[in-house]
């Protein structure tokens, strides 16, 4: 069986779904370690597979999306720095102890040149869709389709754009690893024209794949994160569940640092509103709210153990946290903040398992609390959670990470 090693990098929906793909390959016999950053080490070694650190700092402004007054070029010097950092680490990593690399969504533009370089075989594991189509404009830059011709240009584009992020950091690791010079967009079209498989983590469920794809780019499931089989919510959110009705779950994940306390206010006012009890979820925000019988502040917990027992689920719509809504078979309020947001919030919208995306920004009006309370009535609906229903029952046909062990095997043949 081969040593594969699997790297990941960015925020937690960025590592967190490759636990679960690092799990299935172990089941299947193979050894796996996964090179990510040090705040996800526990959950790495917890799902039994090997932790390799990443450095740089994915909570860092402009790396995640976050922010805090920040201008653009600053934005894009912090990331195109954290790409420089990535891939130094990359190479650390990988030492000489891999026979197959398998990238994602991150590390891809960078792991194409240390595969080159170590003359191993790879496979890209994206979790969102990248490839230029006329079905959607690029899921990064918003969700208004610009016609067929439009949104290829607009795809096109948008590598382009990646290739220049990668720039630096592509030729200082081309460098270190003593390749000859190319570009960034020299070494992706490379790739692209070898026609490798890439296996993309959503769901046809959600996103049916393009039609002018080539064959080559697959969409096989969501991969969800690993958590122990026998694992329970704490007794604090067992006792709260059980003295009320369902609640409605509120979080944003890796958004909005340090806005914790007025967002936290915010979700209590609609709540109550609403006259709905909710969960929040503490996140990179520290979303924190009075002490009151009908709410509950967590911390981090599985979305597969907590989101089924919720009547809704508030949230940024992050590729992976969308997914989570839709598997649970439970409405969302999808408040989008930034990058692929509001794409998969619209197309939550769109299967009717979603109420209209209400904008981060516009948290911050002064009708804010009664808007939020409107879309959670809405989203608490019978017709609303019978959509939610149907769509998870075609969801759990689904085996993504199954899909990626299949074609692994067939790569180590």
């Amino acid at each position: 069986m081969p040593r594969i090693l699997l790297t990941a990098a960015g925020s937690y929906g960025d590592v967190a779904p490759y636990t679960g793909v690092g799990a299935r390959l172990r089941e299947a016999g193979h050894q796996v370690t996964l090179a990510t950053h040090d705040s996800y080490a526990p959950l790495v070694r917890a799902a039994g597979l090997e932790f390799r650190r990443l450095p740089a700092d994915p909570r860092r402004p402009g790396v995640t999306g976050q922010r805090r007054n920040t201008g653009p070029r600053a934005l894009l010097r912090t990331a195109a720095d954290f790409l420089r950092e990535l891939g130094n680490g990359l190479v650390d990593a990988a030492g000489q102890d891999a026979d197959l690399l398998l990238f994602s969504t991150t590390t891809a533009p960078l792991g194409h040149h240390l595969a080159e370089a170590l003359r191993l075989p790879s496979l890209d594991l994206p979790l969102v869709p990248g490839a230029p189509t006329g079905d959607f404009a690029p899921v990064v830059g918003g969700v208004r389709s610009l016609g067929r011709p439009g949104n290829r240009a607009a795809g096109r584009l948008s590598l382009r754009v990646l290739d220049r992020l990668h720039a630096d950091a592509a030729r200082d690791l081309r460098a270190r690893l003593g390749l000859p010079p190319a570009t960034a967009r020299t070494v992706r079209r490379r790739t692209e024209a070898a026609g490798r498989p890439v296996l993309h983590g959503f769901s046809e469920v959600l996103l049916p794949r393009p039609a002018d794809w080539p064959a080559h780019l697959e969409v096989v499931g969501n991969w969800w994160p690993w958590h122990a089989p026998g694992e329970r919510l704490p007794p604090v959110v067992e006792d709260f569940l059980a003295a009320g009705p369902p609640p409605v779950f509120v979080g944003f994940g890796s958004m909005a640092a340090g806005d914790g306390e007025r967002l936290g206010a915010l979700a209590a006012s609609a709540l109550r509103r609403a006259g709905l009890r909710g969960v929040l979820q503490s996140g990179w925000a520290d979303l924190t709210v009075p002490e009151h019988p009908d709410l509950l502040t967590v911390g981090a917990l599985p979305h597969a153990l907590l989101f089924p027992r919720m009547s809704a689920v508030v949230h940024h719509c992050g590729a992976g946290t969308a997914a989570a809504g839709l598997r649970a078979g439970v409405p969302t309020v999808p408040v989008p903040v930034t990058a692929d947001q509001p794409f998969w919030a619209a197309r939550l919208a769109a299967l009717g398992v979603a109420t209209a995306p209400l904008p981060f920004r516009d948290l911050s009006s002064d009708h804010a609390s009664a808007r939020l309370a409107d879309a959670l009535a809405r989203a608490t609906t019978p017709a609303r959670r019978e959509h939610a229903t149907a769509a998870a029952r075609r969801l759990a046909a689904e085996d993504g990470a199954g899909a990626v062990a299949e074609a692994v095997g067939r790569l180590s043949a």
